[in-house]
């Protein structure tokens, strides 16, 4: 569609950008009194145990320390802490501390304390006995384990996602169509392999951290780095047995989130501590805290049967995931249909039939949650390595076979709820990205002069703009003095560039300059409901609310025009600093109709719009890695990383461009240096950043980012989303690009040294 937008479009600079870089105070430690209670957390050593007796009094008399609570002294009311939609998918498994611990990590007793020396002291001298009991650290082993994570009757599930405590299932379910079976025996080639990947943590910069005091009028103000503050507000509300008019949540500017804030991590901590004291509270987890108790990506393992014709088209799938939710059920139930639902539909061109089946089950380990791709990057991985293992096979080149099978715009899709796709531009992605790499050229492998073999590969991806029925993004627009605009919103710019987004979208809609509109959210007191910044929903379905605003608020504004140049608002045309007359006739400015606004009884010039979709249009993406193996060592060095993106239409080609280079690191991160290893007593080996290997800029090579726009008619104009799709095509590309030069594929992530020398060393032999 021709570019007619004035605001739209452009590459306009972040509002917070300036104040961020010249390291003005943001975020919570910054923005929060200091002369608050220190709240801290005993952990569990033990991956599963039954506390006998915890005994307090030495620890209690420290000096500085001003309680000390044990599963005694809190609500006995089973809570979920993933921050979804009520009534949430995620069982309702918690207490805010309990007897049983389920995980090395898990919470035994809170300590406030005056300052963190005091509090640090008594946790040493809280005295524990435990009753170990046997634990579950194996997910193949845990569905129908005589050992149960969760034995206790209050154990409830709020939704039919096929969850039974008594079967360690936190959920389970299938769902296919056409026969299957039948048409893989019917095939000339089927590919069959499991795929696994790990307990990623999404390392944000900002640790998980909230403030908490009580405010003039006695209720429970939150300060929270968080992505869900309506969510927040309700569970803490569930957790504490409060009602929720007593809670008033807010957030500041966040150092990341990445779907690690889309849970309850550390916030009921301190607001348990304030209601108990009366005094403010305030905890930081520490690095070792986000790596052993917060909120990674779902542990999966992942069986994937693609069948196909001699000639190249694929015409049968089946999936099934194998989920590790740990030891509670946050995002496990929604997490893991994304392994499907944003896989096999990729496959839509041809596809005859599929097959999607799952288990989520509870573990003795770290609790999982939501990260960015949320479950998706899991289901990529092992279907489009299936895919280029079959390309392989076939001796199709890869390109061409997906354009042979890919899903085209207009398509249905069986495999993602029977969607219709009104906006696809894969087969243009693809296209370009070949173009752009020179993937005729460089996908042949080639010896360096040094030894060294540089090999390409490649991925296709999609995701979803929100969650399709259930989520609602709000926005309040208000006409200020001297014509100048406030936006509203409860969603949670958590270095997205959110705010600077909707600001773009008003400023487009109401003719003004994104410096004319003032943002402010997400706050429960004052932003309209919001279910918050997750499922690559704000642009798509908070940009939408933002939409409808305007033009209600636009509306209203000729209306009071119309009575200020006694005439009818027919008569009028809005023209962004003035409302003028069609005949040419008269014409009054935007100020005097604030200034009117604010006079008598002239009705009130803002409006507020909620928005829901019906549908969740999905973005693609291709991307296309260059990698340097060295078949010495077994490292591998990504030279290049090119990556061609339909998100509808960008809002913000700068903003974009950021959130598309930022995914394509963590995905690299995620396939070739980050792990997650656990011992036999479920301890995690990778507590800090000395074990847990995050890319730096010397790991990640060059990257090329395009955008290859289409117009989603039900998106704010025409944009989809593009926060998550972005994490998606390293693992699978890199993998392939492996592949091509040693010959040996790998399965599970990471793909470190270590694995890429022995799969060299056992091809040798074979």
């Amino acid at each position: 569609m021709e570019q007619k937008n004035k605001v739209v479009g452009r590459p306009v600079r972040k509002k917070d950008a300036m104040r961020l870089l010249l390291g003005k105070p943001a975020y919570l430690e910054d923005v929060t009194p200091s002369d608050c209670l220190v709240v801290k957390v005993l952990r569990s050593p033990h991956a599963h145990a039954v506390i006998r007796e915890i005994n307090t009094t030495v620890a209690g008399k420290v000096p500085g320390v001003v309680g000390i609570y044990t599963w005694q002294d809190v609500p006995q009311k089973r809570y979920a802490q993933a921050g979804q939609t009520y009534p949430e998918p995620s069982p309702y498994d918690r207490l805010i501390l309990d007897r049983r611990v389920r995980f090395v990590g898990d919470a035994v007793a809170i300590v406030a304390a005056e300052n963190e020396k005091a509090a640090d002291k008594a946790l040493k001298l809280i005295k524990v006995q435990y009753d170990v009991q046997p634990a579950v650290l194996d997910f193949h082993t845990a569905k129908d384990n005589p050992v149960l994570v969760h034995p206790e009757e209050d154990w409830k599930a709020c939704c039919p996602v096929g969850a039974d405590n008594t079967r360690n299932l936190c959920a389970c379910g299938s769902e296919s169509d056409g026969d299957v079976d039948s048409v893989l025996a019917d095939c000339d080639m089927v590919v069959e392999h499991t795929y696994h990947t790990k307990a990623f943590q999404q390392a944000m910069m900002e640790t998980f951290r909230t403030y908490t005091e009580l405010d003039p009028y006695g209720r429970l103000h939150v300060i929270s780095s968080t992505q869900i503050v309506f969510h927040v507000r309700r569970i803490l509300s569930h957790a504490l047995d409060i009602p929720v008019s007593r809670i008033h949540v807010e957030k500041p500017r966040i150092g990341g989130g990445f779907g690690a804030k889309q849970t309850v991590v550390a916030e009921v901590y301190p607001a348990f501590v304030t209601l108990k004291t009366g005094r403010p509270a305030r905890m930081i987890y520490t690095r070792r805290e986000c790596q052993i108790a917060g909120s990674p990506r779902h542990e999966m393992e992942i069986h994937v049967r693609v069948g196909a014709s001699k000639e190249g088209r694929i015409r049968a799938m089946d999936v099934y995931t194998l989920s590790n939710t740990g030891a509670y059920g946050e995002h496990g139930p929604t997490t893991v249909g994304l392994s499907g639902h944003k896989s096999i539909p990729l496959y839509t061109g041809g596809l005859e039939a599929f097959r999607f089946a799952y288990d989520v089950v509870y573990t003795n380990q770290q609790a999982a949650g939501a990260y960015r791709g949320y479950g998706a990057t899991q289901g990529i991985f092992a279907v489009e390595s299936a895919v280029n293992e079959l390309a392989d096979k076939l001796g199709i080149d890869p390109v061409q076979l997906r354009l042979r099978n890919m899903v085209r715009e207009g398509q249905v899709m069986p495999a993602y709820y029977n969607e219709k796709t009104l906006a696809c531009a894969l087969d243009r992605c693809m296209l370009r990205c070949a173009d752009l790499f020179d993937w005729e050229h460089r996908r042949t492998p080639r010896v360096q002069p040094d030894g060294k073999i540089r090999a390409a590969g490649v991925a296709m991806a999609m995701q979803g703009s929100g969650i399709s029925g259930v989520d609602v993004g709000s926005a309040t627009i208000k006409l200020d003095d001297q014509g100048c605009y406030s936006l509203t919103i409860g969603a949670a710019d958590m270095g997205t560039g959110c705010d600077t987004i909707l600001a773009q979208m008003a400023a487009e809609c109401m003719d003004c300059s994104v410096d004319d509109v003032a943002v402010f959210g997400a706050d429960t007191d004052a932003s309209p409901y919001d279910s918050g910044s997750y499922a690559s929903s704000t642009t798509y379905v908070t940009g939408k609310a933002v939409e409808k605003a305007c033009a209600e608020l636009k509306t209203k504004i000729c209306s009071l025009a119309a009575e200020m140049l006694g005439c009818e608002a027919s008569d009028l045309e809005f023209a962004g600093r003035e409302v003028r007359r069609l005949d040419g006739g008269g014409a009054v400015s935007l100020a005097d109709i604030a200034t009117r606004s604010m006079c008598g009884t002239a009705p009130a010039m803002q409006a507020t719009c909620s928005h829901s979709s019906p549908t969740s249009p999905p973005p693609f993406m291709v991307g296309m890695a260059e990698i340097e193996l060295d078949p010495e060592t077994g490292s591998v060095r990504p030279l290049e990383f090119v990556a061609v993106v339909d998100c509808g239409t960008p809002i913000n080609p700068n903003l974009a461009r950021i959130q598309t280079e930022g995914g394509l690191v963590q995905g690299i991160g995620m396939t070739l240096y980050e792990n997650v290893t656990t011992n036999a007593l479920g301890q995690i080996a990778e507590n800090s950043f000395m074990q847990y290997k995050l890319p730096t800029r010397q790991d990640m090579g060059t990257l090329h980012v395009e955008f290859e726009p289409s117009y989603e008619p039900t998106g704010p104009f025409g944009a989809k989303s593009i926060g998550e799709i972005v994490i998606n095509t390293p693992s699978p590309a890199i993998a392939h690009a492996i592949h091509s030069a040693t010959g040996v594929w790998h399965r599970e992530l990471p793909i470190t040294p270590e694995k890429v020398l022995l799969g060299l060393h056992h091809k040798q032999q074979d």
